[in-house]
């Protein structure tokens, strides 16, 4: 995992600090278990992730050249202005594939991107907050990228970049376009 590229996105503040894991049990664990060590916009990622989190409590195992990681954020917002946030970064995320390689992927709401009727991406987005203020909030983005096997019990449901199209693609840049876009909808939501 190139950091160093992930830290030079067009970003102000996320990416700016990375932690990084060969090996973690959930980004999206490390992230809360460990907030206070993290600032405003620090990306916990790892290579391989044994226990992430899904939905409904479900396991997103990943193997490495995927994306696990988790955005920190802690904007001074109040929770009625995140109506709609984790469809947005859906959105932010399926505008960055787009871009990118003009691949088209679906989004099965609120939380999931879908390509050719196969799970791709899953989003866990958790929040905390103090009445109405939000505190922290932590994006947790599961993306098959260039995976090429999937256990029998998820292999009808569940695809990557790499099984649709036969092509590697480069981890980092699809991480940097999705950072970019996903700082420039929070800045949009604060001001």
């Amino acid at each position: 995992m190139d950091i160093q590229k992930i830290q030079n996105a067009k970003t102000k503040y996320i990416g700016k600090n990375i932690k990084y894991f060969e090996t973690i049990d959930s980004t999206q664990t490390e992230a809360k278990r460990n907030i206070n060590q993290y600032e405003n916009g620090t990306i916990i990622i790892a290579d391989i992730q044994t226990q992430g989190k899904g939905t409904h409590g479900r396991v997103w195992h990943t193997k490495s050249n995927n994306i696990a990681m988790t955005i920190i954020l802690k904007p001074k917002m109040k929770l009625e202005q995140l109506e709609g946030f984790t469809t947005a970064i859906a959105e932010n995320i399926q505008k960055a594939i787009k871009d990118l390689y003009n691949v088209n992927l679906e989004i099965k709401l609120p939380n999931d991107l879908l390509l050719n009727e196969k799970k791709i991406c899953g989003i866990l987005t958790e929040t905390t907050t103090i009445k109405d203020d939000v505190k922290e909030i932590f994006i947790g983005i599961g993306f098959n990228v260039n995976e090429s096997k999937f256990n029998e019990n998820i292999s009808n449901i569940a695809t990557s970049l790499y099984n649709e199209t036969k092509q590697e693609y480069n981890v980092e840049d699809i991480i940097c376009k999705i950072i970019e876009n996903i700082e420039n909808e929070i800045e949009s939501r604060i001001n």
